[in-house]
């Protein structure tokens, strides 16, 4: 029923690999897949990852720096490969440890892992303990505790407890007993003191030895002994120093433990830890989802891990939290625009981008930024105006158009304008403007087409369909979401959605979906950088530009070391 189980190294050395009875295609490309998209990414929080037809479970174990990855059809309902991964990594392990102690990949290559015989084994029995378990049957209306209530079980007294009736009612003919004219009022019923009686500390009279509760603690220790001190010598003397009990060592190696690096840390040494760094995330804007899944991808990173010497949890976590937030803005590929634009200039194109977004993120204003950073350049560049929708979109291109050929006269260029605005006016289908814009674009030699479309909030279905519709038919060589860095949790549903209309309203197997991140407004957040986090996270693409400023030269490109360090200030 396996397709494949793999153990490599995160080196990248495989190990010992299986493949199953029937399966000839190579688990390279899944395997190579869930590093790139999962263990890179740092989204190990959870530990199933889908590609294509195949379902892969995977495990890491950070104490060898080891991974195991089994793969199987995801139509099939497998209920033991949880715990079958588990007991494969205990076992290798166990078996292997001297081996996997001396690190080096020299050594890693040299050893002989032979785990054929133990896999099939372990793989036999699993399957045998799940054919034993089989389906759950129904419970019988009679078995369930539905049936075992009782209308009376049911009805709740006026303080709320179903269990304490007869109590209440004590307590009624109590009240109306003291009501009735008598000479002799009752006297309440004692009730009998449950529990644990208070115990009285009192010093006048009594001796060191009515004060030892150690019988009744029954671990055999002094009360002063918490202390660290002896009853007997309770006082500080001058000439003399106090005598240290066992508690006291005991004390001092328990905080030693936590600094010295003999003890692997667990999920419980981590919650603490995680549960402050969680909430830091959130109040440096940061998604609250998002900051929930980095914390247990990190926990899962460190979880069996033995800590460095002198380190505590706290650094060790924080450490590894910053690895990784550092790990997620360095984008998995490249977007170099420039060279992009040479490759298109020999082939005879333009380049073509488009820009989208929702409602006044400045889409129109960083457009106008990246023309002036590409006139810089050397190439020109031609602005299709596809925002057909808001009153002034094509006169706000217009007024840049006219600023950035002043910057940069024709004169100077041959006496042709380095940028040129293509438009149609208002109320015309956007995706035959661009088309149009695109063609022109090719007949004069333009190296850059750059599309401005309309602003859309993200839950405005039939501007989403015309967006996803001008995205399918001009077939951008760039995809750009504009958005603002003051968003928090909107950052990812916005992105969601948008790649979500993309996938859905394409005409293509592969749809194409948003390529990198315009970031704006990032000079009006001090250090709550979160948003930079969300939006790479949820879309795994780089934030290809910073907008710092409103003029033209507030464009940066994103330093991710600074915006870590920025984010885990306290």
């Amino acid at each position: 029923m396996l397709d494949f189980f793999t153990i490599f190294s995160k080196g990248g050395i495989v190990l010992w690999c299986f493949q199953g009875a029937g399966v000839t295609e190579s688990f390279t490309g899944p395997v190579n897949a869930l590093i790139r998209s999962v263990i890179l990414q740092e989204r190990s929080g959870n530990n199933s990852y889908t590609h294509d037809a195949l379902n892969l479970k995977y495990k890491l174990d950070n104490e060898f720096e080891l991974v195991f990855v089994v793969g199987f059809q995801k139509i099939l309902t497998l209920t033991y490969v949880d715990k079958f991964i588990d007991d494969v990594q205990l076992h290798f392990r166990d078996r292997y440890k001297n081996e996997l102690e001396q690190k080096g990949a020299l050594t890693l290559l040299n050893s002989n892992f032979a785990f054929e015989d133990d896999f099939n084994m372990l793989l036999r029995e699993a399957e045998e303990s799940s054919k034993a378990r089989g389906p759950n049957s129904m419970r019988s209306f009679n078995e369930s505790l539905k049936s075992q209530k009782t209308v009376k079980s049911m009805i709740e007294t006026k303080g709320g407890d179903k269990g304490k009736e007869q109590g209440g009612k004590k307590n009624k003919n109590y009240t109306q007993s003291c009501l009735l004219p008598s000479s002799k009022s009752p006297k309440p019923p004692k009730e009998k003191q449950k529990g644990k009686e208070k115990r009285v500390w009192t010093l006048g009279g009594s001796s060191t030895k009515e004060l030892d509760y150690s019988e009744s603690n029954g671990n055999g220790a002094h009360a002063a002994g918490d202390q660290g001190l002896d009853t007997q010598q309770s006082k500080y003397s001058l000439h003399g120093c106090t005598r240290l009990n066992a508690g006291g060592f005991g004390g001092m190696f328990g905080m030693l433990k936590g600094l010295v690096g003999s003890k692997s840390l667990s999920q419980e040494d981590m919650e603490p830890v995680l549960d402050k760094m969680r909430d830091h995330l959130i109040a440096k804007n940061v998604a609250a989802e998002i900051a929930s899944q980095l914390c247990d991808s990190v926990a899962k990173k460190l979880e069996g891990k033995v800590m460095g010497t002198f380190t505590t949890v706290a650094s060790t976590v924080k450490g590894a939290l910053q690895d990784s937030l550092v790990q997620i803005l360095q984008p998995k590929r490249r977007v170099d625009i420039l060279r992009d634009v040479l490759e298109a200039r020999s082939q005879r194109r333009p380049f073509v981008i488009t820009f989208c977004g929702v409602n006044g993120v400045g889409k129109s204003t960083n457009l106008a930024k990246i023309s002036f950073w590409l006139i810089e350049n050397g190439f020109t560049v031609l602005i299709a105006a596809c925002d057909t929708f808001r009153a002034g979109a094509v006169e706000q291109l217009r007024t840049h158009q006219r600023r950035l050929n002043s910057l940069h006269p024709p004169q100077d260029h041959g006496g042709r304008p380095v940028v040129q605005l293509y438009e149609k006016g208002y109320g015309k289908d956007a995706a035959g403007i661009a088309m149009e814009a695109i063609a022109y674009a090719r007949n004069q030699a333009f190296d850059v087409v750059l599309v401005d479309t309309a602003g859309r909030m993200q839950d405005n279905a039939p501007l989403m369909t015309a967006l996803a519709k001008l995205i399918a038919v001009n077939m951008p060589d760039l995809v750009l979401f504009v958005g603002e860095a003051l968003v928090g949790n909107e950052a990812v549903d916005q992105l969601v959605k948008f790649n979500q209309a993309l996938a859905d309203h394409s005409m293509s197997d592969k749809p194409r979906l948003i390529d990198g991140i315009v970031l704006t407004k990032f000079d009006t957040i001090d250090d709550k950088v979160g948003a930079a986090i969300s939006m790479t996270y949820i879309t795994g693409q780089p934030i290809v530009f910073v907008g710092t400023g409103q003029t033209y030269n507030d464009l940066r490109s994103l330093n991710a070391r600074a915006v870590v360090g920025a984010l885990m200030k306290a």
